[in-house]
């Protein structure tokens, strides 16, 4: 197995005397960030993988990236679609350029060139690109910015945006450059340090592959074994030391019902490192049809401490429990000590049940002349073979025939192989999923004494050395010096400095790792190491790697944890064999300390659909208690920097200047919420108040809000005029603020807001923490009458001359539909405050402010609200520039979100809220005549529909948030249990947008406080429906939830 080591210093420089002291902190960092890079992640924020099938676009990445054959053919089509803007010298000059920039999507490293590798901080519109391609790009084809955007789903925002940056180019490379040279493109294909290995499993500077963990299970009692039924249901069962089985379902609820209680039977004690229980369980391999299980615990029987396998039948009534009355005893076995109990259960390949006995305990196995181990007539310190089929009426079990010692005298013919001390854990090699090789082999960890632990492939008839050795060297010097002894060395083994006490694994042979296998997982009880052994083929020797946790940025993907309990008690494979131990916080019994970890390799996936698998359903009597994970995912894990404030207070932050991209931020008002309480209701226009509005230009005065800066705050008011427009104009300027980031930090304010015809204000009440820088203003010209007509597109509101034409419009503009214009409105919006300043991100839904205003018949509310006629574009036309202008109108964009009643249904009474559906029961809600309807109440007397939904976000992002429905007259969360795509889906379509783009888990976007309701769970969407309420779900109020399952979604 190749691994992957990321280096930045030369080993010389570091081994160099005289810088090491001086230089060592700088390097130690330097070293800590260059490594906390090493990251390959996809847009979906999932490891990149190998795609099943060459791609025909995108070739570069047919080994390994973040797209498939599909994915590939989409972008194709969005080159072709842009290309056909170009004559032939176009498309030869600029054809490589779009390609380039469009298959980013498909770089192993796509999530740091669109800056996504967080789910709650704004994407990239266009990937990151290196200063010197930048500068090229903008020299050769800078006009073609626009059709890279247009598609992307508001043409006039982008429009107005490119043709403010296409003439500047510091301007056009601050939007699409990426400060970090190493990951920009094209360097981060040239880059031989990310690029040796990509998409091999890591290995950290100690030699350490670095894997990462996801908890499934928690809250168990020393949880012993976990194993499946190979029945299609994906079910898995998990055995726990005092005698209880538990059945977990494929979305990782557990059913209240035990599987199988022992508690009465089992011997066990609460005291720490107690090797006695209920050890382990198997179920028959055909056990669909045949419905029998085999379970091997300790039990006392007057006074005398036994081993005891038993048979039992699957109930009857309920196929997730056993029939406690069916038990059986196959085999019994005399304990002389408490302790090497052995304690596993196996069905091979061949149909049988082997069993691993240990050599009955105390030091150095001291029963008789030659200990147990080495005697074959004693069953304790053996693997045992035996046939269960057919015994229902006979004996419990029989002989296979070609048990090795079956005629031999005084040898037990059960014996399969001997001379092992205490195995713990064993499993049989499922074999290369494509070659099969490995098939069937059975790999053990066999419990050293007092120097070595060794990991052993039994065969037929093997002697294991015990007593006479123990790993590679003599424990009994005379036994071993035998030369009759001929047994079999371990295949590894390791001295008690790594750890004392071995607990076997397994070969990984699932599906979703494709770098993990042939691996041999497997680890200490003692010492909490996780190793493992590769085989050589040619060589036939195994190579031995230590595993240890990834770092944040390793393991930084959805719900992964980098962090486990110390005490490994066992490991497991699921029916798609992926891999699993099982460890405990306190080795004891009795404690709830147990949690199940399943293994991940962050380095490299599946192709998308290659692992996708469709359990059979499963019929369940009881109740199902969810899974609610408790250790911390590294993706959630808070930032050490000092959080922006999030009052409306004047306030002095001290702020780290740090290099960041500085992309051109187009500031849009965020979501308007349903109640403000910031300030006084702004009382509805009478009739006589509407019609004092003019359709004619007036002065304006805009006040900033108040500013703070690094060490004062300081209020600042700018007073913009607008010029008075020619007698016959009839549109309205439009002032749209852009803004670079910058490390001043600006305090919130209420003012006023006003708005042009268009609905989009120039200004807002509340800023987005950053200084704003002004832009070079751009005129254009439109033709809606005979007399010019200008209109402000960028920048701060000038006087300028009429008459100033222009001869070309862009591929974009054509694209506009033109629109008649309404009469100027002045409407007021308030929106809630935002701590962080917005990057410009793909584009968002239209907001419209939530004021009795909207409803005028002058106000302007079709799609077409930037722009109300084609326009022309002053820039000159390149001369590749394709005379055809594109025939087919531009996508529209997403509806407007309108929170707010109609004007027609703002008079009724809301009396009733109508009845959701049937299972809600007759039941009706009356607002008493009078009463404050308090929530249920919208500013202007408007009043929310019931299912209206809501996405809350930290950051104040409007497609991204927590996902809050309101019903009843109140808001309140969605759990995630069963909720997926389709429902995300139904949200955003609620709310103006197309599709959802990702559904984040366990409260990933954010948890809502203990006083916030959870009022829907089990959602289960067809992707149709018109609200939430309309899926399949459980009743309203009812959940078996907290906020820690809170769902949220990501729009698009």
């Amino acid at each position: 197995m190749i691994l992957k080591s990321c280096t930045l210093v030369p080993l010389h420089i570091l081994q160099h005397a005289s810088l090491h002291r001086a230089l060592l902190p700088s390097l130690l960092l330097l070293l800590h960030a260059w490594w906390g890079s090493c990251h390959p992640q996809c847009l979906d924020y999932k490891p990149p993988f190998g795609p099943r099938q060459p791609l025909a676009f995108c070739k570069e990445y047919s080994k390994f990236g973040c797209c498939d054959l599909k994915k590939d053919g989409e972008i194709s089509v969005k080159f072709d679609t842009i290309m056909e803007n170009f004559d032939y010298s176009g498309y030869i000059t600029c054809g490589k350029y779009i390609r380039s920039i469009l298959c980013q999507e498909c770089s192993p490293y796509a999530a740091h060139l669109y800056d996504a590798e967080d789910a709650n901080t704004p994407m990239r519109i266009l990937p990151g690109l290196c200063g010197d391609y930048c500068s090229e790009y903008w020299q050769h084809c800078r006009y073609t910015l626009s059709l890279l955007l247009e598609d992307l789903g508001s043409p006039p925002q982008f429009a107005n945006l490119t043709a403010g940056i296409e003439e500047d180019r510091r301007k056009f490379c601050d939007f699409l450059e990426l400060k970090d040279k190493q990951y920009c493109y094209p360097n981060v294909l040239s880059n031989e340090e990310l690029n040796a290995n990509l998409g091999v499993v890591s290995e950290d500077p100690t030699g350490c592959l670095e894997l990462c963990l996801e908890e499934v299970a928690n809250g168990l009692r020393n949880p012993v074994a976990m194993i499946h039924a190979d029945d299609g249901t994906h079910r898995f069962f998990v055995a726990e030391q005092v005698g209880y089985v538990w059945v977990y379902l494929a979305n990782g609820s557990r059913i209240d019902r035990p599987f199988l209680n022992l508690t009465r039977a089992v011997l066990t004690s609460p005291w720490s490192g107690d090797e006695r229980g209920f050890l382990c369980i198997a179920l028959h391999p055909r056990f669909s049809t045949v419905k029998k299980a085999y379970v091997y615990y300790s039990v006392s029987v007057k006074k005398e401490e036994r081993i005891r396998i038993s048979e039992f039948t699957l109930s009857t009534y309920d196929e997730n429990q056993l029939d406690h009355s069916s038990e059986r005893t196959i085999l019994e076995v005399v304990e002389p000590a408490s302790n090497h109990n052995g304690g596993q259960l196996l069905f091979g390949h061949d149909g049988y049940l082997y069993i691993f006995i240990g050599d009955g305990g105390r030091a150095g196995d001291p029963f008789g002349k030659f200990g147990n181990s080495q005697n074959k007539s004693a069953l304790l310190g053996k693997v045992l073979r035996i046939d269960v089929d057919n015994n229902d009426d006979g004996a419990p079990y029989s002989i296979p025939s070609d048990n090795p010692f079956l005629r031999e005298n005084e040898a037990r013919p059960e014996v399969y192989a001997y001379g092992v001390r205490n195995m713990w854990r064993c499993s049989i090699d499922r074999g290369d999923p494509i070659t099969g090789q490995g098939r069937g082999r059975m790999f053990c960890g066999d419990v050293g004494q007092n120097k070595y632990e060794e990991v052993d492939l039994i065969v037929k008839g093997g002697n294991y050395g015990w007593r006479a050795k123990e790993g590679f060297s003599c424990y009994d010097r005379k036994l071993c010096q035998n030369s009759s002894l001929d047994d079999i060395l371990p295949i590894f083994a390791y001295a008690h400095k790594l750890g004392k006490s071995v607990t076997g694994g397994y070969i990984y042979r699932g599906c979703q790792m494709p770098n993990l296998n042939g691996l041999y997982i497997f680890g200490d009880f003692m010492s909490g190491r996780l190793m493992s052994l590769k085989e050589n083929v040619t060589t036939g020797e195994w190579q031995y790697s230590e595993i240890c946790m990834g770092r944040d940025r390793t393991c930084r993907f959805p719900k992964l944890i980098n962090s486990y309990y110390k005490y490994i008690i066992s490991f497991a494979e699921d029916e798609s064999g992926e891999l699993y131990f099982l460890a405990t916080g306190v080795p004891s019994a009795t404690a709830r300390a147990g949690i199940i970890y399943k293994i991940v390799d962050p380095s490299r996936r599946a192709p998308p659909g290659k692992c996708s698998v469709k359990p059979s359903p499963v019929k369940i009597k009881g109740k199902l208690i969810h899974f609610h994970p408790k250790e911390e995912f590294v993706i959630n894990k808070k930032p050490t920097t000092t959080p922006v404030p999030t009052t409306t207070k004047k306030t002095t932050t001290t702020t780290t200047k740090k290099p960041q991209r500085k992309p051109i931020i187009i500031i849009k008002p965020p979501m308007p919420t349903r109640k403000t309480k910031r300030k006084p209701q702004p009382q509805p226009p009478t009739a006589a108040t509407r019609k004092t509005r003019k359709t004619t230009r007036k002065t304006k005065k805009t006040t900033l809000p108040p500013t703070t800066t690094a060490t004062t705050a300081a209020r600042t008011t700018r007073k913009t005029t607008l010029p008075p427009p020619p007698p016959t104009t009839t549109t309205t300027a439009t002032t749209i603020k852009t803004t670079l980031p910058t490390t001043v930090q600006m305090a919130m304010a209420t003012t006023p807001a006003t708005t042009t015809a268009t609905g989009r204000p120039t200004s807002w009440s509340t800023v987005n923490p950053v200084a704003r820088s002004t832009v070079p203003s751009k005129m254009y010209r439109t033709e809606s009458t005979d007399s010019a007509e200008l209109t402000l597109l960028r920048g701060e509101a000038t006087s300028v001359k009429p008459g100033y034409r222009t001869t070309v419009m862009t591929a974009v503009s054509s694209r506009i539909a033109h629109t008649p214009t309404a009469p100027p409105t002045r409407t007021t919006l308030q929106s809630p405050p935002s701590s962080t300043s917005q990057p410009l991100t793909s584009p968002q839904p239209p907001l419209l402010p939530s004021t009795p205003y909207l409803n005028q018949p002058q106000m302007a509310l079709t799609p077409a609200r930037y722009l109300e006629s084609p326009r022309e574009l002053t820039t000159l036309r390149p001369p590749n520039w394709s005379q055809k202008l594109t025939a087919s109108p531009y996508k529209p964009q997403r509806p407007l979100i309108n929170t707010t009643l109609p004007k027609t249904q703002e008079e009724k009474l809301w009396l009733v809220e109508k009845q959701e559906n049937t299972r809600e029961g007759n039941k009706i809600f009356k607002i008493p005549r009078g009463q404050d309807r308090g929530p249920f109440k919208r500013r202007g007397g408007r009043r929310l529909k019931l299912g209206s939904v809501r996405l809350v976000s930290p950051n104040g992002l409007s497609d991204r948030g927590r996902v809050e429905i309101f019903i009843l007259g109140q808001w309140g969360t969605v759990c995630d249990d069963l909720f997926t795509i389709k429902a995300g889906t139904v949200v955003c379509r609620q709310l103006g947008f197309t599709r959802a783009l990702v559904v984040r888990k366990r409260a990933v976007l954010g948890k809502a406080d203990s006083n916030v309701r959870i009022l829907l769970d089990d959602v289960e969407c067809e992707g149709g429906e018109k609200s939430l309420l309309e899926c399949k779900r459980a009743r309203i109020g009812k959940h078996n939830c907290s906020h820690s399952e809170d769902v949220g979604v990501i729009c698009g």
